[in-house]
């Protein structure tokens, strides 16, 4: 079972509200989770445009949600798969903690190290203005970091095995996030990203 984070870390950054909760989930319960998400997703590995120059994607992804709900980014359009009783359990979990009905989650698969995701916001317009994110970590840790667009302002978080980490608010107005590349020998790691697709 999970366990109500009465713990968390509020970041006091500017034009930014984020929210970070260590211990979203029992670590036998994220330890279950993990290998379940593993084995179940119809991981894909997609081509993604960037500076005009095109080259597979540092990662794999899986969009789950509702019907009639894709994304899109960097000219990409996802289709979603059915929610699983995995993923929708993890869903309900994060909506005891920020009560959004969440449309869609994106998964990404770390594989290792190399794997990462550059500088960018989740600020697609189908996300609508002020867009709430609910990431939930799982496996090897990584750095999660943050920098502000026009002020000489960056946060690192280490994203933890069975985290849960909110952005809302003007945060994706003002602030770019990546997982960066890491010489450090790490094993894979899934992140959900919930939100809600309007």
């Amino acid at each position: 079972m999970s366990l109500f984070p009465e713990e968390n870390i509020i970041f006091n950054l500017p034009d930014a509200e984020i929210v970070y909760y260590p211990a979203f989930l029992d670590l036998a319960v994220a330890n279950d989770l993990f290998q379940k998400i593993l084995q179940e997703t119809p991981w894909q590995q997609d081509d993604i445009t960037v500076f005009g120059k095109t080259h597979p994607q540092p990662r794999l992804t899986c969009l789950y949600g509702n019907e009639g709900k894709p994304y899109g980014y960097s000219n990409i359009v996802m289709q979603p798969h059915q929610w699983t009783p995995t993923i929708m359990y993890i869903k309900e979990e994060v909506e005891k903690i920020i009560p959004d009905n969440f449309t869609t989650v994106l998964a990404n698969l770390y594989r290792n190290g190399q794997d990462s995701n550059g500088w960018h916001s989740d600020n697609e317009k189908e996300l609508g203005r002020n867009p709430v994110i609910a990431s939930v970590s799982l496996g090897a840790e990584r750095m999660f970091q943050l920098k502000h667009n026009t002020l000489e302002t960056k946060q690192n978080i280490t994203l933890e095995h069975g985290s849960l980490l909110i952005m809302k608010g003007t945060t994706q107005h003002f602030w770019k996030h990546q997982i960066p590349k890491t010489k450090s020998n790490v094993g894979p790691r899934i992140n959900l990203t919930f939100r809600i697709i309007k």
